[in-house]
């Protein structure tokens, strides 16, 4: 490929930002071609404001165990769901504005719009000025996906709602009928739960979380029906209709349940329409989905595509890798590829689940021998001291040789706990080298050493 100096991205998320500030740093000229607004669904509408609602919902939480450390609190504390949702725009719209500072201070141009590809090396903008042509020597595509919906299931954003729509809401529902068990729709069950709303969770599959680790799965389905919540398995959604303040959720076997609201969590659909991929000859799959190579390559010379429009894993530091992965093989810079086995991800339930590497069902799929342990949490002094019951660390290390495959933790703050398994999983260290590093007396991280010195092996 020629010397690269003009980059042309086509979307403001992780996936594009990361990518401008990359090809800046490298010196190429960048134009980023953003419509909703800088940092994409990830900063606005998906992952940072549904963060911030359950880190409420996690303190209520908290503050529901305070009998159990010797703490009184005269009444039961309760969310101003206005209040928090105004909190979860104002902090949303706050990291996108530092985003675009960002972008601008490194000399990223921005061009607020729609973008499609003309032809390769050619993108047009449509703006609110007319279409403005930009001529680059290659193109991101980074724009994303967006709620599915279902014909018989339409959002009005008042009862029926996706989870783009929920922070619209003035008051917690009275009654909330989750569709759909996956990763956003155990969150939001989880965080509504946790605001005090009655929460029935509908999954088409025998548990929630049916694609994560088996314990894991079924040991937040038993704190969420411990808490109150109905979880209704093998339960497919046919319809969702309004009736007045009220909404009714028919299921394929006619059964009816009835709420107040209906949170709809169907999976994404990419955001490729209309970008000119057919013209250019960008292969996408079935579903829409670019599809990529390990370095971010699309099917033409010159375009690459990062972030959830290529369904590789819909996680923002997987579209942010993505990008800067783009970046470093376009402009001649050292790449490492993508490597699914060693990115990291955790679902903000409560309690967290975490995990990186191997899962189990893929070392039983691969037929790989290991050794593995699975660690209470409950036997953690740290964790009896802040009264925590639910949780484990679970490690799987190559038989033998003893390097850590995989590892998942499910706890209060998994997400940071997954730490030193992921740096395992990365560089290839054995459960002895976690072992044998030293942790804090007492501390929660002091499990993860504990169940690595439980796959010890004499020689």
């Amino acid at each position: 490929m020629a010397h690269v100096t003009h980059v042309a991205i086509i979307g403001g998320g992780p996936g594009g930002y990361e990518a401008a500030l990359v090809a800046r740093r490298s010196g190429a000229d960048v134009t980023l071609i953003d419509r909703d607004g800088l940092g994409g669904s990830t900063v606005l509408t998906d992952c940072v404001p549904s963060k911030t609602l359950i880190a409420t919902s996690d303190l209520l939480t908290e503050v529901g165990t305070s009998a159990e450390l010797g703490v009184e609190i005269p009444s039961t504390p309760r969310a101003d769901l206005a209040s928090v949702n105004a909190r979860v725009l104002r902090l949303a719209q706050a990291q996108s504005r530092d985003i675009e500072d960002r972008l601008r201070s490194a000399g990223v141009e921005i061009v607020k719009g729609t973008g499609r590809i003309d032809a390769p090396g050619t993108v047009v903008a449509a703006t609110d000025e007319g279409e403005r042509v930009v001529a680059a020597d290659s193109i991101l595509l980074a724009t994303g996906a967006h709620p599915r919906v279902s014909p018989d299931a339409q959002p009005d954003g008042e009862r029926i709602l996706t989870w783009e729509q929920v922070y619209g809401l003035d008051e917690i529902p009275e009654h909330l009928i989750v569709v759909g068990s996956g990763v956003t729709g155990a969150e939001f069950a989880s965080a509504y739960n946790g605001l005090g709303a009655q929460v029935t969770l509908v999954s088409s599959r025998d548990r929630v979380l049916p694609g994560e680790d088996p314990d894991a799965a079924n040991l937040i389905e038993n704190v969420f029906t411990r808490r109150g919540m109905t979880v209704m398995g093998n339960s497919r959604m046919a319809s969702v209709n309004r009736d007045g303040e009220r909404v009714v959720v028919t299921l394929t076997d006619g059964r009816t349940v009835e709420g107040s609201h209906c949170l709809l969590a169907l999976g994404s659909i990419p955001n490729t329409a209309d970008l000119g991929l057919d013209a250019v000859g960008v292969e996408t799959d079935d579903g829409g989905f670019i599809a990529v190579d390990k370095v971010s390559r699309t099917s033409v010379p010159g375009i690459y595509a990062a972030g959830d429009c290529t369904g590789v894993l819909m996680l923002a530091s997987v579209a942010a890798q993505q990008g800067r992965i783009a970046m470093a093989h376009l402009l001649g810079d050292a790449v490492n590829p993508l490597s699914r086995l060693k990115v990291s991800s955790n679902i903000f339930t409560s309690p967290e689940i975490a995990t990186v590497g191997l899962s189990q069902r893929q070392i039983e799929e691969r037929g790989l021998v290991v050794d593995a342990t699975i660690l209470p949490l409950a036997s953690n002094p740290r964790a009896k001291m802040q009264g925590v019951h639910d949780g484990f660390v679970k490690l799987f290390a190559r038989q033998g040789i003893g390097t850590l495959v995989g590892g998942v933790v499910v706890g209060p703050r998994a997400s940071e706990l997954i730490h030193p398994v992921s740096v395992a999983v990365s560089a290839q260290l054995t459960a002895d080298h976690i072992a044998e590093a030293f942790t804090v007396y007492p501390s929660m991280s002091g499990s993860v050493a504990e169940a690595a010195r439980r796959l010890h092996r004499l020689v």
